[in-house]
């Protein structure tokens, strides 16, 4: 089936290639004019495992690609995927839908009757309701509905290849017999498919991000309450995980959420409950981001008792820029949080990452960055472990020990074997854990 995706951003670009990767004609439509030639050669602008090479494959293949036109988005198809960004509103926490509004007012007066929008893009409740109206007044036979995506950095591709659901919010049988189509081999899979109504579905995304961080602040809190009374958040997280009830996905005690969605969208959702008058309802959620924004406070404050209560003249060294590990994406990082306000405080702050340097880098000139462990260890007096990379699991304490001024080291996600590292001499600290000390005989 022939379909354009308008908005080549993390979804966008991700969606564009596994609907052409599955057979369908894809056309991918951006107004960035470097990032269209640079997918057009089949260059990922983001690092994604398994995006480069699919995109050098469905570009090859002819069945993808791209395009600087939305008019020649409205004519190639009757089928768009509107994948645009949904920023927080400068100045407040609604979100920003704009770019969404734009989509929809720069296409509709070139629509080909008959044509279907479908909205991908995180939008507060009601957005579809709203820009139907706007889009029947110009195109009459046209339809808008909503299929929210539920893709986990890192994991982009595999999940629009094999999605956990497919959630569908539609007016017309005709619009889910496409839908319907379009994710057809999902479906033959096993792919569970909820047709639902806009509203439903606008909702599904919002609050399936709510719980995921309502779950990551409360293991957090329990951390704080660990700290007062002497007790290991680490093994309550394993003890409560078990309860199948609860299980243990996004229930590890750390540093907290961030990127381009859990925090923004959390804020959208309340903004958009007090305009709807529900807002008391889920007033908790104002507690679930400071929790999250006070992890990162927290980890400053520990940090600092560590290396004597002030950072000044201090050299510390940060593994991990990116918001979470297998991305390069540092939007609202906690890691560059932490390590901008230490480096404010007066240390010298080398980081490390893996992938997001060269995003990183623009963002916070103020720190130093290499792509060298070792190097961004060297005579550090504290080294701070801020994005559970898996080739920080694989780095030898007892290698790294002899480089840095002094054997310390925060694990602030919770996810290296400390048993290595005491036993090199290393002491270990986490929030919501008692210190862990090892001995070292030179």
């Amino acid at each position: 089936m022939r379909m354009t995706v308008i908005g080549t951003g993390y979804v966008g670009v991700v969606h564009a290639a596994c609907m052409a990767d599955i057979g369908h004609d894809v056309l991918g439509v951006d107004i960035d004019e470097e990032r269209i030639a640079a997918l057009t050669e089949g260059k990922a602008p983001i690092y994604e495992p398994g995006l480069n090479e699919l995109l050098v494959r469905t570009v090859a293949s002819g069945r993808l690609r791209f395009s600087t036109y939305v008019t020649e988005a409205a004519r190639f198809a009757r089928l768009h995927f509107v994948c645009v960004g949904t920023p927080q509103m400068p100045g407040g926490e609604a979100a920003d839908v704009r770019y969404v509004d734009a989509v929809i007012d720069g296409m509709a007066p070139h629509l080909r009757p008959g044509s279907l929008i479908v909205g991908k893009s995180t939008v507060p409740v009601g957005t579809t309701a709203r820009l139907g109206a706007r889009l029947r007044a110009v195109a009459a036979h046209s339809e808008i509905a909503w299929n929210p995506e539920f893709l986990r950095e890192g994991f982009a591709v595999a999940d629009t290849r094999r999605p956990e659901r497919i959630v569908v919010g539609v007016e017309s049988r005709r619009a889910e017999a496409t839908l319907r189509e379009i994710y057809k081999p999902m479906l033959i899979s096993g792919v569970p498919f909820f047709s639902t109504d806009p509203a439903t579905a606008e909702l599904v995304k919002v609050a399936s991000n709510a719980f995921l961080a309502t779950k990551i602040s409360f293991i957090n809190a329990m951390a704080e309450v660990c700290d007062s009374a002497g007790a290991d958040v680490v093994a309550l997280a394993e003890a409560v995980g078990e309860d199948s009830r609860i299980g243990h996905r996004f229930l590890q005690p750390g540093l907290g959420f961030g990127g381009s969605c859990f925090p923004k969208d959390i804020r959208a959702f309340a903004a958009r409950a007090e305009e709807l008058g529900a807002g008391e309802a889920i007033s908790f959620l104002h507690q679930v981001d400071e929790i999250n924004t006070r992890q990162r406070r927290r980890t400053v404050d520990l940090a600092r008792n560590l290396v004597g209560g002030s950072f000044s003249g201090r050299r510390v060294a940060v593994l991990g820029a990116a918001f979470k590990p297998e991305s390069d994406d540092v939007r609202d990082s906690p890691a560059l949080d932490v390590a901008s306000a230490i480096s404010r405080e007066g240390a010298e702050v080398r980081v490390h990452d893996p992938e997001a340097v060269d995003n990183a880098r623009p963002r916070f000139p103020e720190l130093h960055y290499t792509l060298d462990v070792p190097k961004a260890c060297e005579d550090a007096d504290l080294v701070l472990h801020l994005t559970a990379w898996p080739e920080y699991r694989k780095i030898s304490p007892a290698e790294l020990g002899p480089l840095v001024r002094d054997r310390k080291i925060l694990d602030a996600r919770n996810t290296l074997d400390t048993a290595p590292w005491q036993s090199a001499g290393w002491s270990v600290n986490a929030l919501g854990r008692p210190p862990m000390t090892g001995s070292y005989a030179a």
